[in-house]
């Protein structure tokens, strides 16, 4: 809906009251991001392997909008070893360690 839209729609008096109920009650988006996120945390947290990532997902790992701690560095990582560099892009991109392949 278009701001015009909106302003034909409903007075200043409604536009302030579901102000105050979005103070009281979150709604929209970034709220049902949130719980999208607890849903997938949980579901990632009752198939993962526990020897490999010991620490429980959290509901803000799966979430685009949240910065993750393992952040790609801003330049890129160039190995001088050709398998090495190969090994650190299987691992990113899909996974992999290099004692898996």
């Amino acid at each position: 809906m278009s701001v015009r839209q909106a302003q034909r729609e409903i007075d200043s008096a409604e536009f302030a009251e579901w102000l105050a109920y979005a103070n009281i009650e979150n709604f929209g988006s970034p709220v049902e991001d949130l719980r999208t996120g607890a849903v997938v945390s949980m579901l990632a947290n009752i198939n993962r392997d526990r020897k490999q990532r010991p620490e429980p997902y959290g509901l803000l790992d799966f979430l685009p909008w949240t910065e993750s701690p393992d952040a790609s560095p801003d330049e890129p990582v160039q190995l001088a070893d050709p398998k090495a560099q190969s090994d650190l892009i299987r691992a990113a991109i899909f996974g992999i360690s290099p004692k898996s392949h």
